[in-house]
């Protein structure tokens, strides 16, 4: 099973560019990790907000292939700490055909349709946190999944 990251818009601060590259190489160890990232969208200020997350869905449709496993990253989704999202991976390991694909989607959200698409929807936080964060604190509770499975001292409780 592949896991991909899939995020709408670039990331423009280095220091999460940075935390990113680290946990991405960290998980090349455990698992194969890559991270798509969507280029932004060009004339978005004349669109509503609904049209805008109906061209962003377009993007996202096109990245996505036959048998994926569609996981949001959504405010209402369902919440795990770090123990239980790495049971989360581990059962996904399983199941999962081919590839397993968490979306962070743009500032206004998924349209309906990528909704429709979604197998399920994972909250990281309560919190609100910007796009660019997610980024990297998904990337970094995915290599505390993998180093909790494979019994590594990197996660305490």
């Amino acid at each position: 099973m592949k896991i991909l990251l899939l995020v709408v818009g670039k990331t423009t601060e280095s220091y999460f560019s940075e935390a990113i590259k680290e946990y991405s190489e960290r998980l090349k160890h455990y698992i194969t990790f890559d991270m798509e990232v969507i280029p932004d969208l060009k004339n978005m200020k004349n669109l509503s907000f609904d049209q805008q997350k109906e061209k962003e869905a377009d993007q996202i449709f096109k990245f996505l292939q036959s048998g994926d496993y569609l996981v949001l990253l959504d405010e209402r989704g369902k919440e795990y700490s770090s123990v239980q999202f790495a049971a989360y991976i581990e059962r996904k390991t399983h199941v999962v055909p081919k590839r397993l694909v968490f979306i962070v989607g743009g500032p206004y959200g998924f349209s309906s349709r990528v909704y429709k698409a979604a197998n399920e929807k994972i909250s990281l936080s309560k919190m609100t946190f910007s796009h660019q964060m997610i980024r990297m604190i998904f990337v970094e509770q995915l290599y505390r999944a993998m180093t909790i499975l494979n019994n590594e001292p990197y996660h305490h409780e």
